[in-house]
């Protein structure tokens, strides 16, 4: 190869991530923003206006709607972070990534999933439900709204429980980097209890390396739309689902306030991740001014064991909602208040019903997943050549942090202009935007860790550059590859909006019918898609364990032992 194609591929790769992950977001954008004030040609609106802003400000409902927003976005990140804190501070000795493996089952799981588990569990006439009537001899459901109640809470509690686990892995990954044993031996040598330790040394080093995480939880939660279908309140909605109706709406004069409540979720998440960063430095200068005073403080301990509890407790109820979600598909007849069901049919996975839908799901996926899997290579290649370059890794995590709803509106009416709309080639285009990130953050670290004397071995021998590639680093990085490829798998199967809006409604996938369904049907047959829906992801990982094991089957290590 010669010392330019280097420099080449990782301008082709850099223009490629620009045009196919950025310029979408800011054409979306930019679309959005155009009809949100007044702007839209094809029901006759050439000209600028604010009516859009007037008409959703009349819409019924709409401060309720952004306050939900508010309340359970902010509050299910705070909660999620704060567990996740006292539970690693609980652990004192430093959360290992080896430790939190546990966690992978429940991070795998799409969100649309585990809120109809949840529902399951959750309901009036739920699991919980009828174990209190089971104990105090109800016979009839409790009339208390603890799905979709008015205040968001069970969409708060949904969130915490498919978040934590989450936080609770970057927060293990980040301090592996931390010498958190060290550290924690000195201070209690010291005088200081482990949770003061923990608050005071370990913490300010551990939050600039999942900074970015945490945007991206509350980003998500401030603008959520499956989880809010199937938990949230209905009547009114959070301000995402809302738009969404609008969009979607009979009346298509109804698109003009949607664009603009785009624009208002979009902005909400905008101030949200502001006012972190604002807290931030408040926090920063008084943690500095609490160091100084010096002082042993409280011991923390209650607290953390309070943390402990919380985070083993929901993972028990999602565990229990991941089970619901088998049973019901299994259920023939399961009456309240019986605590199993009466009788079991396995007749609902015989239809046919849900097999147009899996083949949907694993064709998005398997295309997004290996052009995902292309370009992060390429990307991560041409490092070779160039030093890495910040500012454009930040770019690749962007659409992690804008709304989805803020965006794909306009990027279907580019779409539609394009006429590739409504097809599976939109659709792979809409979660490449989401799937690829994702990919790059699991690969990124293992591939920038293998020992590049391998590689200069392998140079010297006379190989080039692509042969390096194939037969040197691949191979070795197989393990890491297929793990990428099943979070991709995962996040590709999760995705709802961009296959609802980029799809036109003719790409159903086993995420559009799951939420569709739990609207209201047959909670047996939305057991049979959520659990196909949850069991992709496992399959996903499995193989990724599997197949670098059958591939390295024979390998031996230096030793003489098989690897």
């Amino acid at each position: 190869m010669t010392p330019l194609r280097g420099p080449i591929l990782r301008g082709a790769v850099l223009g490629v991530v620009l045009l196919g992950l950025i310029a979408p977001i800011v054409v979306g954008l930019t679309e959005t923003a155009r009809a949100g004030f007044g702007q839209l040609p094809a029901l006759g609106h050439v000209g600028w206006s604010l009516e859009p802003w007037r008409m959703l400000r009349d819409q019924p409902g709409f401060v309720t709607s952004l306050r939900l927003t508010l309340v359970t976005g902010v509050g299910a990140t705070l909660i999620a972070l704060a567990l996740a804190v006292g539970f690693c501070a609980a652990m004192s000795s430093g959360a290992g990534a080896g430790r939190m493996r546990w966690l992978a089952p429940f991070l795998a799981v799409p969100h649309a999933a585990m809120a109809v588990g949840l529902a399951f569990v959750l309901a009036p006439s739920g699991w919980i439900a009828r174990v209190f009537a089971f104990v105090l001899g109800w016979d009839q459901p409790p009339d208390v709204a603890s799905v979709h109640d008015g205040w968001g809470l069970a969409l708060m509690l949904g969130l915490v429980v498919k978040e934590l686990p989450y936080l609770l892995l970057v927060m293990a990954s980040g301090l592996s980097q931390v010498p958190v044993a060290r550290q924690m031996a000195v201070g209690r040598a010291m005088g200081y209890a482990p949770g003061v330790v923990w608050i005071k040394v370990i913490w300010p080093q551990l939050w600039p390396l999942i900074r970015l995480p945490v945007w991206v939880v509350l980003a998500y939660g401030l603008s959520v739309v499956d989880m809010a279908v199937i938990l949230g309140p209905s009547n009114p909605p959070t301000l995402a689902v809302a738009v969404v109706r609008w969009f979607n709406a009979a009346d298509v004069a109804m698109i003009l306030p949607a664009a603009a409540g785009a624009l208002v979720q979009t902005a909400v998440v905008v101030v949200a991740i502001a006012a972190l960063c604002g807290a931030e430095v408040v926090l920063r200068r008084a943690g500095l001014w609490w160091l100084r005073r010096g002082g042993r403080g409280w011991s923390w301990g209650p607290g953390l064991r309070v943390a402990q509890g919380g985070v083993v407790g929901l993972m028990a109820l999602a565990a229990l909602a991941l089970l619901s979600l088998l049973v019901w598909s299994l259920a023939w007849r399961w009456s309240f208040p019986m605590l199993w069901p009466e009788g079991w049919s396995g007749a609902l996975w015989m239809r046919a019903d849900w097999r147009m839908a899996m083949l949907h799901t694993l064709v998005l996926a398997a295309v997004t997943v290996v052009l995902a899997l292309v370009l992060a290579i390429c990307w991560l290649e041409a490092e070779e050549d160039r030093a890495r370059a910040p500012w454009a890794e930040a770019l690749i995590y962007l659409p992690l942090l804008v709304p989805q709803i803020g965006f794909l509106y306009g990027l279907n009416v580019v779409f539609l202009r394009a006429g590739v709309a409504g097809g599976y080639a939109a659709v792979i285009c809409g979660q490449l935007l989401f799937v690829f990130p994702y990919v790059m953050i699991a690969l990124s670290e293992p591939w920038r860790a293998l020992d590049a004397r391998l590689l200069r071995v392998g140079a010297a021998l006379g190989a080039g550059r692509w042969r390096r590639l194939l037969a040197l680093r691949l191979p070795m990085l197989l393990r890491p590859i297929m793990t990428a490829a099943a979070i991709g798998v995962a996040v590709s199967v999760a995705q709802y909006l961009p296959t609802l809006f980029l799809g036109a409604g003719r790409i159903a996938t086993l995420t559009t019918e799951a939420v569709t369904l739990s609207s209201g049907s047959d909670r047996r047959v939305t057991g049979v898609y959520a659990s196909l829906q949850a069991a992709l992801p496992f399959a996903a990982y499995g193989l990724a364990a599997l197949i670098p094991a059958w591939w390295h089957r024979n390998r031996r290590d230096l030793r003489g032992g098989t690897a």
